[in-house]
């Protein structure tokens, strides 16, 4: 089956073609710029290239809900050009083929549960950490989405004891998000994380913020693996301070070998690296296609 595949970035947006099994033949980039000039450059993409169903993992909020007739809008983003913008009709009315469409993390969830780092597993927690912070979740061998879909980016958070900055995020200030995203790395240290690597008080505080994250995780939605990416996670060093700050933050109260015993292979990173949200895209588009 050839398929197309759309990871759209508040950023860029990372087009490809490929097939049910992950396999990408070909890809592309698009600066995320206008609606109106960004959909234009992805059309010329997938124009031609024969693809039988698309899929489309997106920043948000989406609206998610099938029967609202705003389904595959993108809401209440902050880049105001693409507030309510329906990138799913825009997609379809021109190329005229089914399109899957879901967030962004849940696409690439959804990547890591079937091809990635929880492959065989029925449930896991894909978060990204980079320019923003989001999480998508597979449980019981499905996507979960709710009344909107989890916007574990914004949860709330207690404050370093030694943080002062008051946070980055435009709504909540000092949630999660807000306090630790790479904009709020860069606005509390003056510098970008690729800059700080050596700084140990930067990734200390970061995984303070980021294990209280997985704890919440854990004990909520109870996974059967977590799995951090996005660009701040490329400091490798940060996995074992985030592994570790969550032991001591659950104070053993869940008793499973997993996490007492395992943690090393319980919170880790994408198996599929940053091709995660462009393969989950790829099964958007098999899911649309069937």
């Amino acid at each position: 089956m050839r398929l197309g595949a759309i990871e759209a970035g508040g950023t860029k947006m990372v087009c490809g073609i490929g097939d049910e099994t992950g396999r990408i033949e070909e890809r592309a980039s698009f600066p995320t710029t206008t609606p109106e000039e960004t959909v234009a450059a992805m059309l010329g993409f997938f124009r031609g290239k024969a693809i039988e169903a698309l899929g489309i993992g997106s920043f948000g909020p989406v609206e998610l809900n099938r029967n609202s007739p705003a389904y595959g809008s993108i809401t209440t983003t902050p880049k105001l050009a693409w507030a309510n913008f329906n990138l799913l009709q825009a997609m379809q009315r021109e190329l005229g083929v089914p399109v899957g469409f879901d967030t962004d993390v849940n696409a690439a969830a959804l990547g890591e549960a079937t091809f990635g780092a929880a492959a065989g597993l029925d449930s896991c927690v894909y978060m990204t950490i980079g320019t923003g912070i989001g999480a998508g979740v597979v449980a019981e061998g499905k996507l979960l989405h709710g009344l909107l879909h989890p916007e574990m980016g914004h949860i709330l958070v207690k404050r370093h004891p030694e943080d002062r900055y008051e946070g980055k995020c435009p709504y909540h200030a000092d949630c999660l998000e807000g306090m630790a995203a790479g904009p709020a790395i860069e606005a509390r240290w003056g510098r970008k994380g690729a800059e700080l690597a050596d700084d140990a008080r930067v990734w200390e505080m970061e995984a303070y913020y980021l294990a209280q994250a997985v704890v919440n995780l854990v004990l909520i939605l109870s996974p059967k693996k977590i799995i951090l990416g996005g660009g701040v996670m490329h400091q490798r060093h940060m996995f074992p301070l985030v592994r570790q700050i969550t032991l001591d933050m659950l104070k053993g109260y869940v008793q499973r070998d997993e996490i007492t015993g395992g943690i090393d292979s319980y919170i880790v990173p994408p198996g599929l690296g940053d091709k995660a949200g462009l393969v989950g895209s790829l099964l958007l588009a098999k899911g649309a296609a069937l």
